[in-house]
């Protein structure tokens, strides 16, 4: 481990916060109603006051839909005997903008796809996500799990077992450590022409799968499609500081990136691979993805690199001219790492996971030099700016989602920095790790 963790720092105003979905239109004319979030218990009108403002108002994440579709979220408190549907309603009238008519890609069809989930060691999570995977409401799709450096039999237990052999869900080994190895034995594996992957700590929505595969059928030129990412629980001090600090979560608002038409309120482009999606929710055409090699397996969770496997996809297929496309119909519920030490590690391992994916992109087009050196000291300024510290007082929940305006204690900004300057050096480790490595699918 390249760092140390400090003491976790006076989380006194961060108490858990419920996570709930409302749907401002019930299909039965009803109103407003809220359901629970996968994870979340349900958010049942609050108990008559007993005169201690602390016990009897309540904090609510909300995912607001409308119709079926996300269209925000908000924070709100939930009062003794206020019926929470009807607080939160008029909370997202007044911070959100509702959007008219039908989501941009709803008419068309969802092709077939494989679903490549990689796991290691974490049987539990693992088939809570199968399940929710295997409820998706998409017409026709194959999951693959991806069993990575096992050092036990309880994932292929879990998986050739009768619960989930019987339903089609098939088992892969890599014993290659690192999360791009594990995602590229799914590519190997895959039967489908589109390739949607997944982590093993998510619980999708039933819709995910159709809304992430659908604008392929839409446009024919797309190579990648990601989704929004949003929390299953918000119960302990560190979960609450990821989310404050941005989370997974790129908004509510339907995203086209095209390398033919750079965005130009993107200086950076294509550069800024954070803001394009997250290795949870994303979704590639095989042909393209196999064409630039796959995913790098010097990058990604499990090597020394720490991350930037989804990052470096992400670039790699935008500097070959393959238009991205981020969505927020295609939702997963992400559940956060509990503790301040598992923070410690995710806030190192985003400074170099990003800075391991750009040393990886040099070092696989280094025609691509020119153009990072011309937006480096945008670069160097846009990073010391994700990476300062607030203080935790001036906000306490999370909510608006890259405004960057909520709580992230001094250390993590320190890890963060560290870890952008770890990078490279984790990849060249990472990169003689794999030495004569080579990709599932090539000599077939």
């Amino acid at each position: 481990m390249p760092y140390r963790t400090a003491p976790l720092p006076d989380t006194s105003r961060l108490g858990g916060i419920a996570v709930t979905e409302l749907e401002l239109e019930a299909p039965d004319g009803s109103g407003p109603r809220t359901t629970p979030a996968p994870g979340s218990p349900p958010l049942e009108r609050a108990a008559p006051p007993t005169g201690r403002r602390d016990r009897d108002d309540r904090r609510v994440f909300a995912l607001v839909r409308l119709r079926g579709r996300p269209v925000g979220t908000v924070v709100g408190r939930i009062r003794a005997g206020d019926d929470p549907a009807t607080v939160l309603a008029e909370q997202a009238a007044d911070e959100i903008d509702l959007p008219v008519g039908p989501s941009p890609s709803a008419a068309t069809h969802a092709p077939r796809a494989t679903v490549v989930v990689a796991t290691r060691e974490r049987p539990g999570q693992l088939a809570r996500a199968l399940d929710s995977l295997l409820a998706q409401d998409h017409p026709d799709f194959e999951i693959v799990v991806v069993d990575n450096a096992p050092v036990t039999t309880a994932t292929r237990a879990l998986v050739t077992g009768a619960a989930y052999r019987d339903r089609g869900v098939r088992y892969a080994p890599e014993p290659v450590p690192g999360l791009a190895s594990a995602h590229n034995r799914g590519i190997a594996e895959a039967g489908a022409d589109v390739l949607a992957f997944t982590d093993d700590d998510v619980v999708a929505d039933p819709g995910w799968l159709t809304a992430l595969t659908r604008p392929f059928a839409a446009d024919p030129r797309l190579a990648c499609v990601t989704g929004l990412i949003l929390p299953a629980r918000l119960s302990t001090p560190a979960q609450i500081l990821l989310e404050s600090h941005g989370g997974f979560a790129k908004g509510f608002t339907e995203r086209r990136y095209d390398p033919a038409h750079p965005p130009a309120d993107e200086p950076l482009f294509p550069f800024t691979a954070g803001r394009f999606g997250s290795g949870a929710s994303m979704a590639f055409r095989a042909g393209p993805l196999r064409a630039v090699g796959g995913f790098d397996p010097a990058t990604g969770t499990g090597t020394e690199a720490r991350g930037g496997d989804d990052l470096y996809a992400f670039v790699r297929l935008l500097a070959e001219g393959h238009p991205l496309l981020y969505t927020p119909d295609a939702i997963v519920w992400h559940h956060h790492r509990e503790s301040w030490a598992d923070l410690c590690g995710q806030a190192h391992g985003y400074g170099a996971g990003l800075t391991a994916c750009l040393t990886a992109l040099l070092v696989r087009r280094p025609a691509l030099l020119p153009a990072l050196l011309v937006r480096l000291p945008r670069g160097l300024a846009h990073a010391r700016t994700m990476t300062a510290p607030r203080a935790t007082g001036t906000a306490g929940v999370p909510g608006a989602h890259g405004t960057y305006t909520h709580p992230w204690p001094r250390h993590l900004s320190r890890l963060e920095r560290r870890g952008l300057l770890y990078g490279p050096v984790g990849y060249v480790r990472a990169r003689l790790a794999v030495r004569g490595v080579r990709r599932p699918w090539e000599g077939r």
